[in-house]
C-alpha cells in the first residue's frame, strides 16, 4: 500500500495534528506520479524573510518531463540555487531516499559553487528536523548525504539512492553513527526533505552554471 507522506499546502496548517507515518511497507515508494507537484517544491532556504537562492523562483516549474528549474548563469552575480525542499511527515520507518534527475546543458557548461569560484558544484540529498533555528543552536537538525555519496553536477541523467542507515552528515559536523540520538530524533521529527546544491564550503551554500542549464526531477521516492 502506498502511503503518501508529502504534505500539500492545505495540509500544512493541520500538520500538527497529522499522525506520523509509522512504517513504509516494502515497495511503498512515493514517486513522481504520487509525489510532490512542482508548486510544492520550494526553492530556498527562506530564513527570516530572506531567500538565499538569489534570483530564483519560489518553486519548481511544471514541464513535460517533471518539476524543473533553470540554473542561474553565467556568474554568481546572476544568482545561485541552494535548497529545493518539500514538507513531509516523519521519516520514521523509512529505509531509503532516491532521487533520479536530469541536467540538460551544452557541452562545456560547468556548475560552480558560488562561495568558491572555480570549485565544482555538488548535489546532496537532505532532510531537516522540525524546529530548526538555522543556527548553531540547532546543530543536528539538518542532515546531508554521506561523504562518499555527494554527486558532482554534470549533464545527463543520474540517480542517487541513499539508505537511512548510512552515515549521513550533520550540519555542524559528525555523522549518524557518531550522533545516533540526534539522527534518530531528526528521522522521527522530520519536517522537510529534498536536495541541496553547494560545494566544499557547504553542502547547501549555492551553485550557478556557466551557461544555460536545466535541472529536472524525474523521480523522487521515499521507501
Amino acid at each position: 500500500m502506498i502511503r503518501n507522506i508529502f504534505l500539500g499546502a492545505a495540509a500544512l496548517a493541520a500538520a500538527a495534528v497529522l499522525p506520523n507515518v509509522a512504517a513504509h511497507a516494502a515497495g511503498s515508494a512515493v514517486g513522481s506520479s504520487d509525489g510532490p507537484a512542482a508548486s510544492q517544491w520550494e526553492i530556498g532556504p527562506i530564513i527570516r524573510g530572506r531567500n538565499y537562492s538569489v534570483n530564483m523562483p519560489a518553486t519548481l516549474s511544471d514541464t513535460r518531463d517533471g518539476p524543473a528549474f533553470d540554473f542561474p548563469y553565467p556568474t554568481a552575480a546572476n544568482g545561485h540555487v541552494h535548497y529545493v525542499t518539500v514538507p513531509v511527515r516523519s521519516l520514521e520507518g523509512a529505509r531509503r531516499i532516491t532521487l533520479r534527475y536530469r541536467i540538460d546543458a551544452k557541452p562545456g557548461t560547468r556548475f560552480l559553487a558560488q562561495e568558491s569560484p572555480g570549485g565544482d558544484g555538488t548535489l546532496s540529498l537532505y532532510f531537516q528536523r522540525g524546529g530548526d533555528r538555522w543556527s548553531a543552536r540547532t546543530p543536528h537538525h539538518r542532515w546531508y548525504s554521506p561523504v562518499n555519496r555527494v554527486m558532482p553536477l554534470r549533464p545527463g541523467t543520474h540517480t542517487v539512492s541513499i539508505n537511512l542507515d548510512e552515515p549521513w552528515i550533520a550540519m555542524m559536523g559528525g555523522d549518524a553513527r557518531a550522533l545516533p540520538q540526534a539522527f534518530d530524533a531528526a528521522i522521527s521529527q522530520t519536517a522537510t526533505v529534498g536536495f541541496t546544491f553547494g560545494g566544499t564550503s557547504g553542502r547547501g551554500h549555492g551553485v550557478f552554471a556557466t551557461g544555460p542549464a536545466r535541472f529536472t526531477v524525474l523521480d523522487y521516492r521515499i521507501e
